[in-house]
């Protein structure tokens, strides 16, 4: 597979985290939201109402910029449709440009939005959107407790219903350079150290539906890279159930040509 692109410059707009940084110290080149309101004229009044919603999950609004061209994608979509979208209208998130949408996992917290935000993007331009996501994202998930039983998750919205949505399904197990070879979406990461276990305790239906099995590992997880030049390869890694440093490996022999 080619390798992507080199950008000039990786916008990062965090739409869903699980904190905000209103009275967080940040580092170079990371404007707070309070700032960022404030300079771009989105705060007058200091209200409830002004600021974003923390949430138990994730999503990110990634563009590239290469000389005047820009893409964007967008990397999960939240626990939900409502916080998703408040977030996003608050910031002014433009999903009109986004070019595809990728799923790190198949876990609520990342896909709870994420039918709220293909509507949204797909309904501005009555068009579709390319949706990036793994075969075994779509199984019945949950975690074993204390007494024995299991504590079942949401599950990630279905095909049909994707589709039905406006998402061009590309469920697969392989990587893919997207957004006009901008953004690097792994395949499947290899498990290569011993102490990164996965989430233990997970556990999902069978395809028979008639009983739960160990799913600790997350087969399905994968990261987003981008080339950013003078700094490498970036890597946007979620929740990092493959464990950081399987990832970092695997990025390390994927773009080892990568200066």
């Amino acid at each position: 597979m080619r390798m992507p692109l080199a950008v000039d410059r990786l916008d990062v707009l965090v739409l869903v985290d699980n904190v905000t940084d209103n009275l967080s110290s940040n580092p170079a080149g990371v404007t707070s939201e309070w700032s960022f309101l404030r300079s771009s004229g989105r705060m007058t009044l200091m209200c409830g109402k002004a600021f974003c919603c923390a949430h138990h999950g994730l999503s990110l609004l990634l563009t590239a910029h290469i000389g005047s061209v820009r893409h964007s994608i967008l990397f999960d979509a939240g626990p939900e449709a409502e916080g998703f979208l408040r977030n996003a209208g608050i910031l002014g998130a433009d999903l009109g440009v986004v070019g595809a949408v990728v799923l790190s996992h198949g876990h609520w917290d990342h896909a709870g939005g994420l039918l709220a935000a293909i509507q949204v993007i797909t309904g501005g331009r009555k068009d579709s959107v390319e949706c990036f996501m793994h075969p075994e994202m779509f199984a019945r998930r949950g975690v074993r407790l204390a007494d024995g039983g299991v504590g079942e998750f949401e599950s990630v919205p279905g095909i049909n219903a994707l589709k039905d949505a406006g998402a061009v399904l590309q469920v697969t197990r392989e990587p893919a350079l997207i957004a006009d070879g901008s953004f690097y979406v792994s395949g499947e990461i290899p498990r290569v150290t011993a102490y990164e276990t996965g989430m233990p305790g997970q556990v999902r239906k069978t395809e028979a539906g008639d009983r739960w099995e160990s799913d600790e590992l997350l087969r399905d997880e994968r990261f987003v890279a981008v080339n950013v030049k003078g700094k490498g390869m970036v890597i946007l890694t979620a929740c990092s159930h493959a464990g950081v440093i399987n990832v970092l490996r695997h990025a390390r022999e994927t773009f080892s040509d990568v200066s």
